[in-house]
């Protein structure tokens, strides 16, 4: 049950965690899915209750345990949810934290706070949807002056989609102009579509970009993030997909087509059983279908089509520590980064900013974004 309602801040866990004052903070697909039930269980028994949602976070230090050095009151700050062994106070860390994947964690059920894969999901932390946070300070990332509190409550996702790119998609930033162009579907142009087509720029990907986007304000996004075409959904739309890849579409008596040739890298970007399906049959033989939107039971994926391809399937979950320009760096950093540099303005992906009062209108709009023409809905926790 959601609800709102008054409940005392969060504790400081220790000496080296600060209270954030959220500014902003987004409402993310997987909050939508959870809402409605519409999602997997796998993370029940690791979530911690009752929690305060939110997770996509800019604020303001308020509060600094006695150990932190690196932030201070008034600080600007966007947070890394990610709750992992050196948060927990667990040393040594575990195989993936020590590689720098902190979304990969083993021991989110351990240490000194409750179980919770991420800020948001943890009943010891509290979330963005509230007025007082606590986060370990490894986990605050400081905002340049040069980028708005608008660009920022969009970093959290979009290093999600700097990692898809980066990591899952094998795209090599250390490339010297010598890596061919690839082609590319960005299937699904909801928030975290656009902001892969964002990251294909930003990173300066070398690929030829194609897009499925449901409706007309998502099309006229794709467009402007660097969509070379953007095609709509359906049986025609699946015809306009082999067009552009040059495949070609053989029917069966019954289900989807088979799919001879394909792109390059599909990356679903929706995670409903349709466009997992959708996107492994549109990918080439020995490409890469990555998994970027929360996927659940995709019970009618027909897996013939990947042992046939002898394609990979790879999943992208949150950020971590990835290689560009010859350097080690946490995504968090680079979607910062990026930001400052204004690569990507993304600041047309906010459509909709509600009062915490509103939630339920906000919910709705987040939900139902072809009605609303949404993309990214926030709360405004200092709006009346």
């Amino acid at each position: 049950m959601l609800r709102l309602c008054e409940v005392p801040g969060p504790q400081l866990p220790g000496p080296r965690w600060v209270r954030v004052q959220p500014v902003l903070s987004g409402i993310c697909g997987s909050d939508v899915g959870l809402i409605t039930a519409a999602g997997t269980t796998f993370f029940s028994p690791i979530t911690s209750f009752p929690f305060t949602m939110g997770h996509e976070v800019v604020g303001r230090v308020v509060e600094t345990g006695p150990e932190v050095e690196k932030f201070q009151p008034g600080d600007r700050v966007v947070v890394e949810p990610a709750l992992h062994c050196e948060v927990r106070g667990i040393s040594p860390p575990c195989r993936a934290c020590a590689a720098g994947h902190h979304g990969n964690c083993v021991n989110i059920t351990k240490g000194c706070i409750s179980p919770g894969v991420q800020t948001g999901f943890c009943r010891d932390t509290g979330g963005g949807w509230s007025g007082s946070l606590v986060a370990h300070e490894v986990q605050l990332h400081h905002v340049p002056e040069q980028v708005t509190d608008v660009e920022a409550v969009l970093v959290e996702p979009f290093s999600c989609s700097i990692h898809a790119v980066l990591h899952a998609a094998g795209f090599s930033s250390d490339a010297s102009g010598g890596e061919p162009r690839r082609k590319v579907l960005v299937l699904g142009c909801g928030s975290i579509g656009l902001l892969t087509l964002a990251a294909l720029r930003a990173t300066e990907a070398p690929c030829h970009v194609v897009a499925v986007a449901k409706h007309e304000h998502q099309r006229e996004l794709a467009k402007k993030l660097g969509a070379a075409e953007v095609i709509a959904p359906g049986r025609k739309g699946r015809d306009a997909l082999a067009q552009a890849a040059a495949a070609e579409l053989h029917y069966p008596e019954i289900g989807g087509p088979t799919v001879l040739g394909g792109f390059d890298v599909v990356f679903d970007c929706v995670g409903s059983p349709r466009s997992v399906d959708d996107a492994t049959r549109f990918t080439a033989a020995r490409g890469r279908t990555v998994l970027v939107g929360m996927p659940g039971f995709a019970r009618f994926v027909d897996w013939t089509t990947i042992w046939f391809k002898e394609t990979q399937v790879i999943g992208s979950y949150a950020y971590g520590t990835e290689r560009f320009q010859g350097r080690e760096v946490n995504t968090l950093e680079l979607a910062l980064s990026f930001l400052k540099e204004k690569r990507v303005d993304l600041r047309p992906l906010v459509t909709h900013r509600f009062p915490l009062t509103a939630y339920r209108d906000a919910i709705r709009t987040a939900l139902l974004t072809g009605r609303y023409r949404s993309v990214k809905t926030i709360l405004d926790l200092e709006a009346q």
